[in-house]
């Protein structure tokens, strides 16, 4: 059961939702709201599952405003549930204003573990996993995520990358440039759909497959062990 004064930080599903937990259903259907990026993410999931809240949006666009209002909500004796889009909360998305403020108010911060694709995305690539360096995002711009893929060329373990569905093609191109063409990726493509799939093997041989089929969907890139 879900008490006052508290923020839970709630997993949900990156694409199939039979991911969702029962202690996600549990804990959304029973706080007082809930914080989300979007409305009508937001709203598609709930409606899935027949869950009717209030929702209050905390995104980057209002992030430091909205965090500021919850928190006052949440100290006046209100639980709420922070879910981002899909997936698991705070991973590239908005909420760490929230979280600190919540914790530096000694409000409880419960973490509701679910779907996430970085973990299945590093499972399911044949790569060792004993060691790994996840680098998130890059930027957008070429010439500058080409400076910081020759600076993750540095770190000798797995590299984790994050990336739109419509950069796929332009950030392998840039990998094979700076690591090379014959370096071992994975791409663990619509991870959790009816389409997912994981393409491995070297660069130029992924590349061609991605622009022979004009691939375009969400993935996540991992760049294997490199000399």
């Amino acid at each position: 059961m879900t008490t006052a004064n508290k923020l839970y930080i709630v997993s949900t599903p990156i694409g199939n939702y039979d991911d969702i937990s029962l202690r996600a259903l549990s804990v959304l259907k029973e706080v007082d709201f809930i914080i989300c990026e979007e409305f009508k993410e937001a709203k598609r999931l709930l409606s899935q599952f027949q869950i009717d809240k209030e929702l209050v949006t905390l995104n980057e666009h209002n992030e430091k405003e909205s965090s500021q209002e919850i928190f006052v909500t949440i100290a006046k004796g209100k639980s709420a549930a922070l879910i981002s889009d899909c997936g698991t909360p705070l991973f590239s998305d908005p909420g760490t204003s929230l979280v600190r403020l919540c914790i530096d108010a000694k409000i409880d911060v419960v973490p509701v573990p679910g779907a996430s694709s970085l973990l299945p995305a590093l499972v399911g690539s044949g790569f060792k996993l004993d060691k790994f360096y996840y680098a998130g995002w890059l930027s957008p711009k070429s010439d500058i995520r080409k400076k910081e893929l020759l600076r993750l060329k540095g770190i000798k373990e797995l590299i984790v990358l994050m990336e739109t569905p419509y950069r796929l093609s332009a950030i392998l191109t840039d990998v094979s440039k700076i690591f090379g063409a014959s370096t071992e990726i994975c791409v663990a493509f619509n991870l959790t759909l009816p389409t997912e799939k994981f393409y491995r093997g070297k660069i130029s041989d992924i590349l061609k497959i991605v622009s022979e089929n004009k691939l375009k969907g969400e993935f996540v890139l991992l760049i294997g062990n490199h000399k």
